[in-house]
């Protein structure tokens, strides 16, 4: 028989890469949104941690500081950004549509279908689980604008004279919980199966609600 021969294999292994901050111009914020949103999914807000959002964006544990001093900072961002697109969901509904009722309708399915797109922003906008108020002044400003876009739909619709806050609060209440027994899975599945669905369950909903 021969000798044994071993083989040595001379060629030098790659050091493996450890997580680094490979965005870059804003990217690693959005990344970190996108990832916050997954744990959000998955775990809730008692769940999601600043180091998991990082491994999932494929950053450091440290990278997501150079954005967020904390989680909570970090999901106060993520309400934020739910406050913005319901604004821009909001507006674009009404868009082209002129009668006061029917412009407060468009937005109240848009509010609708919006928790229903996008349910984890949704549940972390109007969580208990976070200090009161945004970090971020920007974030702050959406929710505003947000609320005040309903406000002055609501005022239009009950005139002058009326109380527009209770008047808007009176319609986000009826929007607002409807979203919530749809999400909660208190509405049957097949009656919001689909965006169709879910705009016709609305609008039904307002029927019952509206005053002759």
């Amino acid at each position: 028989m021969g000798a044994h021969v071993t083989v040595v294999n001379t060629v030098p292994r790659r050091p493996r890469k450890k997580p680094d901050d490979r965005y870059h111009h804003g990217d690693l914020r959005a990344a970190l949104l996108e990832a916050a949103v997954e744990v959000l999914r998955e775990r809730g807000v008692q769940g999601a941690s600043l180091r998991e959002c990082a491994r999932r964006a494929g950053v450091s544990h440290a990278a997501p500081y150079r954005h967020f001093e904390s989680k909570d900072a970090l999901l106060t961002a993520v309400a934020g950004q739910g406050f913005a697109w319901l604004h821009a969901a909001g507006a674009a509904a009404m868009e082209g549509v002129s009668d006061p009722r029917d412009r407060l309708d468009a937005y109240g399915v848009a509010y609708v279908r919006f928790a229903m797109e996008h349910p984890e922003h949704f549940r972390v906008m109007f969580t208990s689980e976070l200090p009161e108020g945004m970090t971020d002044a920007t974030d702050q400003a959406a929710a505003d604008a947000a609320f005040e876009l309903l406000r002055a739909q609501a005022a239009a619709v009950v005139g002058p004279g009326e109380d527009d806050e209770v008047a808007a609060l009176a319609f986000w209440s009826l929007v607002h919980g409807l979203s919530l027994l749809i999400l909660d899975g208190r509405v049957p599945a097949e009656r919001v199966r689909t965006s169709a669905q879910v705009e016709a369950l609305t609008r039904a909903t307002f029927a019952h609600w509206r005053a002759d």
